[in-house]
């Protein structure tokens, strides 16, 4: 990791957070028709044409983030990331960390479990894969409230740092 910490994201790692939130938000939210794909095809019926689009567009999708997430791990052990803001308890940075590691851990496995489905003929890996997504959402839930109590509660400018990549 770099030797000094920046006071903000790059705007490479701040387009790259927003981008990967937004494929996340999609994958969340559309993701089913791969259930429902692979029901289908096991059942030997033909996916209508919007099933077989979702479901590849969650293919695609998956693949964009595993290839984002390696980017932005790069950037952030050649760039940094930010301390955390002033008078922050050491127990509110550990929590802030392991939050961090457990969603780059979920951006990883969760592409990399479902290709091992689709690809490696892995089925049994898809109850697994299929349950990171409550995971996904509380953590993601954590994330969007810690952020919201810094930025309205504690009024530290935490939020600023994933906005602008100016100090």
């Amino acid at each position: 990791m770099s030797k000094t910490s920046p006071q903000t994201y790059s705007s490479l790692q701040i387009w790259l957070h927003w981008l990967v939130a937004a494929l996340v938000f999609f994958q969340l939210a559309f993701g089913d028709a791969m259930g429902k794909m692979g029901h289908m095809l096991r059942n030997r019926q033909q996916p209508d044409a919007t099933t077989a689009f979702m479901a590849d567009a969650h293919i695609y999708a998956g693949f964009t983030v595993l290839a984002l997430i390696i980017i932005r791990l790069v950037l952030r052990f050649t760039h940094g990331a930010p301390e955390a803001p002033a008078g922050t308890k050491p127990i509110a940075a550990l929590v802030a960390k392991a939050l961090h590691a457990l969603f780059y851990l979920l951006l990883i496995a969760a592409p990399v479990s479902g290709a091992l489905v689709v690809y490696g003929g892995l089925g049994e890996l898809a109850g697994p894969h299929h349950l990171l997504k409550p995971v996904f959402i509380f953590t993601i839930l954590l994330h969007v409230v810690a952020a919201l109590w810094h930025q309205y509660g504690l009024k530290d400018g935490l939020m600023r740092r994933m906005m602008t990549s100016k100090a």
